[in-house]
């Protein structure tokens, strides 16, 4: 078995919660039992390949807790999925649902895979095993799935139909992210990238600062949460300077047009192939530039204490899971920089899965304005929420964010007492 407490994004979740504990003086009954997940599932999905052969991919779920109602998560499809990358992102999950006050608990799951070495129809065949095999574990009222890196709404599809087909009837509440028309919710698929670009508005007014065409903002990934963060940062007067994939980073100190890059890179080319005005770079000095804004949102653990001290952004939102190593944040916070927590920051997908979720339930849906006026009021309200536990506590932002999420568990916990 694993040991979760030498993974590295683990370590880095347990060090948040361990640092809040420290801060704020949590009842250590309570965050002995935070730092262990629920339940964790690991299992074995035989996919037969266009070719003929059977290929095994490993596939996980982790449920980290469900205090507070049934376990959210997306489901990750990548090559580094494993163990302890899920079980760290469930426990992120967990505090970020805690944090915006959604009445669900903390979940995870992916498969270690490279979708895009696979076709369709062997997409699907993997998708149907993954939810057969997991299936006893999920559902409307304990655990809800949904798209993460490597998946999409297309694939919450192929899972809720196999759901669907195993138990004799349609239940589209089984996950979210789905398409529109199986009972998907109108906003959904902008809705983390619309999240981030509220936060650094809200990072602004704390500031004292304005978002106007001189705004400089440097985007690390162009992927589900990148574009339409970019989009709604420049509908807020800023301009983005620079993106990045895989292949590096495109740079135009001018700033760059968006929506061609957004076309291109939906067609699946590379940025480095893109001939738009500009220049490559590497993502190393994509994250070096002097802009404004920095947003890593990609992958984790872009951050760390090697390239921190070449950061020279004002604000940085955490726009995928755990983008900043602990050791990094330090060395930031130290620098004057404002760090957007990754739980409050990106926290907008699950605001709106869970609206989806409820939608579902009632078999009732809202229109796009009523999504995003709600999410923009719960956002604000959460982030009221960290800066006042962040003056009060005198600590950084990420601190505070982790004391205010464990506050609510840590009433919870108590008040549902421990069986037996």
């Amino acid at each position: 078995m694993i040991d979760l407490f030498h993974a590295p994004l683990y370590k880095d979740a347990l060090f948040q919660l361990q640092n809040a504990v420290e801060v704020c003086h949590a009842d250590p009954n309570i965050v002995e039992r935070l730092k262990y997940p629920k339940r964790s599932v690991q299992v074995s999905i035989p996919v037969r390949l266009d070719d003929g052969s059977v290929k095994n991919f490993q596939g996980f779920r982790v449920q980290h807790s469900m205090t507070l109602g049934p376990g959210k998560g997306g489901v990750r499809f990548h090559p580094a999925v494993d163990l302890s990358e899920t079980a760290a992102l469930a426990m992120l999950m967990t505090f970020k649902c805690s944090l915006v006050g959604l009445p669900l608990g903390g979940a995870k799951g992916g498969v270690q895979v490279d979708p895009t070495k696979l076709s369709r129809q062997e997409l699907q065949g993997l998708t149907r095993r993954y939810a057969t095999e997991i299936g006893p574990f999920v559902g409307p009222d304990i655990d809800i799935p949904a798209p993460d890196i490597g998946t999409d709404a297309q694939t919450m599809a192929w899972f809720m139909d196999t759901y669907s087909q195993v138990h004799g009837y349609s239940i589209p509440g089984v996950v979210t992210g789905k398409p529109i028309v199986v009972g998907g919710s109108l906003g959904r698929t902008d809705s983390t990238g619309k999240g981030v670009a509220f936060c650094v508005g809200f990072a602004f007014k704390k500031l004292g600062l304005t978002i106007d065409k001189s705004t400089k903002v440097a985007i690390h990934g162009f992927g589900k949460v990148a574009i339409p963060a970019a989009f709604d940062l420049i509908e807020m007067g800023a301009k983005i300077c620079a993106v990045s994939d895989v292949s590096g980073g495109f740079y135009n100190p001018n700033g760059l047009d968006i929506e061609s890059l957004s076309e291109w890179t939906k067609s699946r080319r590379l940025l480095s192939e893109y001939e738009g005005e500009g220049e490559m770079i590497s993502n190393e000095e994509l994250l070096a530039l002097d802009v404004d804004v920095l947003i890593p949102a990609a992958i984790d653990s872009v951050i760390t204490e090697d390239n921190a001290g070449s950061v020279k952004a004002k604000v940085i939102a955490e726009g995928a899971n755990g983008p900043i190593t602990k050791e990094a944040v330090k060395i930031l916070h130290e620098k004057g920089a404002f760090i957007v927590p990754d739980i409050l920051c990106n926290a907008g997908g699950v605001i709106v899965s869970y609206f989806e979720w409820v939608q579902g339930l009632q078999h009732f849906f809202w229109d796009l304005d009523q999504i995003n006026n709600k999410l923009y009021e719960i956002l604000d309200a959460a982030f009221k929420d960290v800066s006042t536990t962040a003056d009060k506590y005198d600590v950084d932002m990420k601190t505070a964010a982790m004391i205010a999420s464990l506050k609510r568990l840590e009433k919870a916990m108590r008040l549902r007492g421990m069986w037996p």
